[in-house]
């Protein structure tokens, strides 16, 4: 089910748990105000219009904004039947009220409410009680344990692993076994920590921000064939790569969070050159190549205007010819054996 309807119906993506998302659901990272002020009317008009195009997969978090991203989508969702919606956020933080937020998180605005990073069972449980109020819900359909990897952590990573497998893990099983939530995971920025959550647990599903994408193949040989092997479902984030396989390669255009280096722009360029070749927009074969892997359930995208909606739903429906794959992998800008659509 979905808000609304459209004209083209919203491709389905692959099953998580019994659910069924769309085959691209919504970020709310920028809906905590990421990159820049976001005016309210602005962000409540974004997820009415994911909705009616038939985005039925909204991922949220604590830290996006220190809980605005969650106030916002909870409005939003306050006008649509709740099991219309696939409801995604995340644990491995709560907020503490009252204090100086000091904790560099790189958000742009927000609540005035530092983070407390905390994987223990009850630090879950705390983080899940403060996003459900803040949604306005008495249930998530999916739970991810976040950041737990080195991108986040740095050298304290073995110990947060530790944590999170002995509190959060444990906390998110029982959430699970009870009915609170369908499907608990993961969600990450490497490869290599899935494949370690995946091997030390029973998931649903594992999000993985950046590094599987038409620009990277990191997970390609490791964790994909895990997944697939043990039935987690795979909802890749980061598919633009922070922005460069959207702009191209562009002056300013940004790969991971910081300027593209030069090797990274050069490879881009050589994609951006191939689709153009096709007709092809960069920003169209991204995602239909991200979505091509049979282990990937959807691919989140996130957006800060109703526009952005738009566009992200006409990227994906629209046909990439089968010679712009076989173009790319004779220029060794794309593995021989990753799938394409």
């Amino acid at each position: 089910m979905t808000a609304g309807a459209t004209a083209t119906p919203m491709p389905e993506g692959r099953p998580i748990a019994g659910l069924k998302p769309s085959l691209i659901g919504f970020g709310g990272a920028p809906l905590g105000d990421l990159y820049g002020h976001l005016e309210e009317k602005t962000a409540q008009a974004t997820v009415t219009a994911a909705l009616g195009a038939g985005i039925s997969l909204i991922d949220t978090s604590p830290l996006y904004g220190h809980g605005l991203s969650e106030h916002r989508i909870g409005a939003a969702l306050r006008s649509v039947p709740r099991d219309s919606v696939i409801l995604s956020t995340k644990v491995g933080r709560w907020m503490r009220a009252g204090a100086p937020k000091t904790d560099g998180s790189g958000y742009a605005g927000g609540l005035p409410h530092p983070a407390v990073i905390d994987y223990s069972y009850d630090g879950a449980m705390r983080s899940l009680e403060q996003s459900l109020l803040r949604l306005g819900t008495d249930h998530v359909d999916i739970l991810l344990i976040h950041d737990v990897d080195v991108w986040t952590h740095g050298a304290m990573m073995e110990q947060r692993f530790a944590e999170a497998m002995d509190g959060a893990y444990r906390a998110l099983e029982k959430l699970r076994s009870d009915g609170t939530v369908k499907a608990i995971g993961v969600g990450v920025n490497e490869s290599e920590m899935c494949e370690r959550f995946a091997r030390a647990g029973d998931f649903d599903v594992m999000m993985l921000a950046g590094r599987y994408s038409l620009l990277e193949q990191g997970a390609l040989d490791g964790f994909l064939p895990l997944a697939l092997e043990k039935s987690i479902a795979v909802m890749l984030a980061g598919v633009f790569n922070s922005g460069i396989l959207a702009t191209g390669a562009r002056p300013g255009a940004h790969y991971n969070y910081k300027p593209a280096p030069p090797d990274i722009l050069a490879k881009v360029a050589r994609i951006e050159a191939v689709c153009a070749a096709h007709g092809v927009a960069l920003p169209q074969a991204a995602p239909a190549f991200a979505s091509a892997h049979p282990a990937v359930a959807t691919v989140v995208l996130g957006a800060v205007t109703p526009a952005e909606i738009e566009r992200n739903v006409a990227l994906v429906a629209r046909p990439v010819p089968a010679a712009l794959w076989s173009d790319l992998r004779a220029g060794g800008l794309i593995p021989a054996h990753a799938p394409v659509p």
